[in-house]
């Protein structure tokens, strides 16, 4: 019996029915593991700590110490205060992306600054909670954005939905290449990876900017964030088509999608996300793409190095990864 089944098993994986088999069985738990990830990321946001800079108020201000405790009990979370000695210096902050809104107190008068193009989520938030401490308070409350979105991005969405267009379609087209160039040498596979990425990302940037005016784009940077990313996204494809075959996509997937899209920040600010998520989401390629893309249209003149590096090292390493094991196992 048991010699039995050993070779109908044989049979079964030697035939098309195996794989198909376990294909069903992998697109029916990746729909429900798409579904959750996406919904534990995004379908209640709740917020943890959220760094706010405070100006005219002292650790012995009574009215503003009650206030930002009120905000901090409606809003279930901590607020990470950085006091500082005038607007002008609490505005930098913003500019730098350190905190996500200002409080300005002079006696019973409060003015909460923020800032939607930082995290249109968590100036959500702050703007709903902030009207019911203030009333529990009696304190006069102003609210206002200064820094909005821009006009064609009202919910901030809009870099997120480029980055994940230059997610998908890179691998995507990783995959392509893998199907329909197979016989392509290791670097003329690369060229193609970064020929593709290239033109992706100037359709995305023509479309978004051009065509539909969503976003005033800074052309030449957004460009090659995109581009970056694509071919980012492509060699981690092709890194794992090297390394377990034919199931490549699935390392892949779960890597940028599942894992690497929710934890991103570009549909929810990083404050508001589950503390795992948003603790890796930056040292992933989307979530290093939507930073760095984050900062070049809003806080331009602030860039910061470190999401490049994180997508530099995506895409190097995975190269790397590739033309070693190519090297070593050529018909791999």
């Amino acid at each position: 019996m048991h010699e039995r089944l050993r070779h109908r098993w044989a049979a079964l994986k030697e035939s098309p029915y195996g794989p198909a088999t376990v294909l069903i069985l992998i697109v029916s738990a990746g729909a429900g593991l798409f579904a959750g990830s996406y919904t534990y990321a995004m379908a209640n946001p709740t917020p943890h700590r959220i760094p706010v800079a405070v100006v005219g108020m002292s650790h012995e201000t009574v009215r503003g110490r009650a206030f930002a405790a009120g905000l901090e009990r409606q809003l279930n979370a901590s607020l990470a205060l950085i006091y500082q000695p005038s607007p002008a210096h609490a505005r930098q902050l913003v500019e730098e992306q350190r905190v996500f809104g200002i409080l300005v107190v002079r006696g019973s008068d409060v003015r909460l600054d923020v800032s939607g193009a930082a995290g249109a989520s968590v100036a959500q938030v702050l703007t709903q909670a902030a009207p019911v401490a203030a009333a529990r308070i009696g304190v006069r409350l102003t609210v206002r954005d200064i820094k909005p979105l821009q006009r064609g991005d009202p919910r901030g969405l809009a870099l997120f939905y480029i980055t994940l267009a230059a997610v998908v379609m890179g691998f995507i087209g990783a995959v392509q290449l893998n199907v329909h160039a197979g016989g392509l040498t290791p670097w003329q596979r690369i060229a193609a990876v970064i020929t593709y990425s290239m033109l992706g990302a100037l359709a995305i940037v023509a479309i978004v900017d051009w065509v539909l005016g969503a976003l005033i784009l800074p052309i030449m940077e957004s460009w090659f964030i995109l581009a970056l990313t694509m071919f980012a996204s492509g060699m981690v494809f092709t890194m794992f088509n090297t390394l377990v075959g034919r199931w490549a996509m699935l390392p892949t997937w779960g890597l940028m999608v599942l894992l690497g899209n929710p934890s991103s920040g570009g549909a929810v600010s990083w404050p508001l996300l589950p503390s795992p998520l948003g603790a890796i989401g930056r040292w992933l390629p989307p979530g290093a793409s939507v930073n760095a893309q984050h900062t070049a249209v809003y806080f331009g003149g602030h860039q910061r190095l470190m999401p490049f590096l994180v997508l530099a090292v995506w895409a190097l390493g995975s190269m790397a990864v590739f033309l070693i094991l190519r090297e070593r196992r050529p018909g791999s």
